[in-house]
Formats: C-alpha cells, sequence, structure tokens
C-alpha cells in the first residue's frame, strides 16, 4: 500500500468520544507528504488518571483546544480520497465513529486498515506487537510513544513495510 492516512488518537478518560488530540500522516507513492497533529477538547471533557499518565495531556492543555469538527474539517480534505490505517484500528475507527455520532455528523465509512493485525501475520518472533516494538523493528524510532503525531508517524512507517 503506497496511498494511505495514517491515524491516531489519544482519549482524556475511558470514553471513546473523549478524543483529546489527533495526529495524521499522509503517504503518497510510499512517501510522507503531509502530517497534522491538533489538540482536540474532549467530550465529555474530564481526564483520569490513567489516562494521563500513559500521554501526559491534562484538562491545562486541552481546555482552549477546539472542539472535534472544527479539527476535522481542517483533516477531511488531507484524506478525501485515502484508506485510513492505524496500528490497532478496532480503537482508533471506534473512537472516530463514536466522535462523529456525539457531534451529529455523517459518517462517510472510511476504508480502515490496521497494522496491529498486519504485523502479527506478516512479522513473526517479536516478544509483543505493540506500537513501539512493531516500529523499531520497522526501523522507525518511537521516541515519544503516545504522542499522536509520532504514533501515526510510527504506524506510517509500519504500513509501509507490512501492508
Amino acid at each position: 500500500m503506497d496511498n494511505f492516512a495514517a491515524i491516531d488518537f489519544e482519549t482524556a478518560n475511558g470514553q471513546r468520544t473523549s478524543v483529546c488530540s489527533v495526529g495524521v500522516v499522509v503517504v503518497r507513492e510510499g512517501v510522507i507528504v503531509d502530517n497534522f497533529y491538533s489538540l482536540i477538547q474532549p467530550e465529555p471533557n474530564y481526564y483520569i488518571y490513567w489516562t494521563t499518565q500513559v500521554h501526559g495531556l491534562t484538562n491545562v492543555d486541552t481546555d482552549g483546544a477546539p472542539v472535534f469538527p472544527f479539527v476535522w474539517e481542517k483533516i477531511k480534505p488531507m484524506i478525501a480520497d485515502l484508506p485510513l490505517v492505524a496500528h490497532n484500528k478496532a480503537f482508533d475507527e471506534s473512537c472516530l465513529k463514536a466522535v462523529f455520532r456525539t457531534y451529529g455528523m455523517d459518517y462517510p465509512d472510511y476504508e480502515f486498515f490496521c497494522t496491529l493485525l498486519a504485523s502479527r501475520r506478516e512479522i513473526k518472533g517479536l516478544p509483543n506487537y505493540q506500537l513501539h516494538t512493531v516500529a523499531a523493528y520497522c526501523g522507525y524510532d518511537l521516541s515519544q510513544h503516545h504522542h499522536a503525531l509520532c504514533d501515526a508517524e510510527a504506524c506510517a512507517a509500519i504500513a509501509l513495510k507490512v501492508l
């Protein structure tokens, strides 16, 4: 697969609608040509200890951030003709569908591929198939794991190897 958009969401709490940041990396002809990162005011707008421990974000970071529909208006033209790719697409796709529902937006049935499933199928012998492990195997140094843009970049690097 040479043309796709890798996407990653971070959430503020246990609700899939609580996306608090998004990273998107656009790949065309096997080359990264664009990227996008934004903080998002989550819905519902609260953070739990465990999610903050994972990604480091709090209300201080996102209280002045735009809500999802405004962020998506910037992303939509970037990904218009591309399939989406995520590492553990079950999570990211469910977040995307949930926020579309929450804001009454029509979901355009994005084609979604999963680098987690593909890496399990294509790469044998790794101790686990977490994003940072597979990214390292594919030659990407994921030093800022759980920053949405860095995770999307790692996902793109994996997708170029396994999809």
